[in-house]
């Protein structure tokens, strides 16, 4: 572990201008840990050698060198705490990962049985990535796949109320690989998790319906639900916990239980009871959100939880 800790500050990703130099640096840390393959222009593998479980996260370029402050993939970061394997696919444009070059790079990973050589594997990623992480597995059979707020597809025929992504429904959906409900057939389980007021986001969890897949809801936490998961601090326990293969949902439950002491959490509450026009449970929220930068975190009421359900 030192020594990747060492290659990390001497390769520093943090000290990259350009997406192009993130990316060679990059390049020489897969040179010494496992391996960096260029998919065409638009996405990248990346995997880091460690033990017999492999998590595989789907991520955007763009996001991790945005979002995280040390500049590596999240499925990276942590794979590398607990010493697994990891295999990031990262894109550089929204194509939904339907370029020929990342269709070829699954197809070798059969051709070799890549994915044969570990014990456990998780397929993770979120929206446009966790579509990717669900329709992928099919590769890695008995895999689990943790995907949120993931699309089902973009094909039009099948998905006509999506007005989200116009431009990517010039893709092909129905090449291999493409409609991502069908490809988790080879899953051990799967995991859904999605907010419900986001509409087309629980249209397309409905179309994962195979008795293997739970639906997880996740409400209220902001327009991007991975980033209100991290930001309440379930994310990474999260996928830690479906890579070990102990993810539930009464251990999802619990993990929702952190958003009680989030204030984008508590706000939503409040708007939502105001607009319902209920009185006492505006008040109990608001007295919650402002209570609990004081005191590190307050419990919900009951009501306040099924409010936000």
């Amino acid at each position: 572990m030192a020594e990747r800790e060492d290659i990390f500050r001497q390769i520093d990703l943090t000290r990259a201008r350009t997406e192009a130099e993130w990316l060679a640096r990059l390049d020489e840390i897969g040179d010494e840990l496992g391996a960096f393959s260029p998919l065409g222009v638009h996405h990248v593998a990346f995997f880091a050698d460690g033990n017999d479980t492999l998590l595989v996260s789907f991520e955007s370029v763009a996001q991790i060198r945005a979002t995280r402050a040390d500049h590596r993939p999240l499925g990276l970061a942590i794979a590398q705490r607990h010493g697994w394997s990891s295999l990031t696919i990262l894109a550089r444009a929204p194509r939904w990962y339907r370029d020929t070059e990342v269709l070829e790079f699954f197809d070798a990973q059969i051709d070799a049985a890549f994915f044969d050589s570990f014990r456990r594997s998780l397929f993770y990623g979120a929206g446009m990535h966790g579509y990717a992480a669900c329709a992928f597995s099919l590769t890695a059979p008995g895999a689990t796949v943790l995907a949120i707020a993931p699309q089902a597809t973009l094909d039009p025929e099948i998905t006509p109320w999506e007005r989200r992504f116009r431009t990517a429904r010039r893709f092909d959906f129905r090449d291999r690989f493409g409609y991502a409900p069908a490809m988790l057939e080879g899953a051990r389980n799967a995991f859904i998790v999605h907010d419900p007021s986001h509409r087309s986001d629980s249209m397309h969890a409905t179309l994962f319906r195979q008795p293997f897949v739970t639906l997880l809801r996740s409400p209220r936490l902001g327009r991007d639900t991975e980033a209100g998961l991290e930001r309440i601090g379930a994310l990474d326990p999260m996928i830690e916990a479906a890579a070990r293969g102990r993810l539930s949902p009464a251990r999802f439950h619990d993990l929702m239980r952190k958003r009680r002491s989030d204030p984008g959490y508590l706000e939503a509450l409040v708007k939502r009871a105001a607009r319902a026009g209920h009185v006492r449970l505006t008040v109990m929220a608001a007295q919650a959100m402002l209570s609990q930068s004081g005191r590190g975190g307050v419990r919900a009421e009951p009501e306040l939880e099924d409010l936000a359900d």
